[in-house]
């Protein structure tokens, strides 16, 4: 268990609507993780903007998130 599984444990208690967001390192071959550990939010700057093609970065993250 991780530090994401506590806090996506306290959001699911709470009965508030908030989102889990994960700012800074997020990639294809990570954000699936991310995502089972709690996340719902991503900010994935770098794994887009450092890619020759936006679109298929973009596809490509959304492909590995499910």
């Amino acid at each position: 268990r991780g530090l994401g599984d506590v806090y996506k444990r306290q959001i699911d208690t709470s009965n508030l609507k908030i989102r889990l967001e994960v700012d800074g390192g997020v990639k294809e071959d990570n954000i699936g993780e991310i995502s089972k550990s709690g996340a719902d939010t991503f900010v994935a700057g770098s794994a887009i903007f450092n890619k020759p093609n936006y679109f298929d970065a973009i596809k490509n993250l959304k492909n590995n998130f499910s």
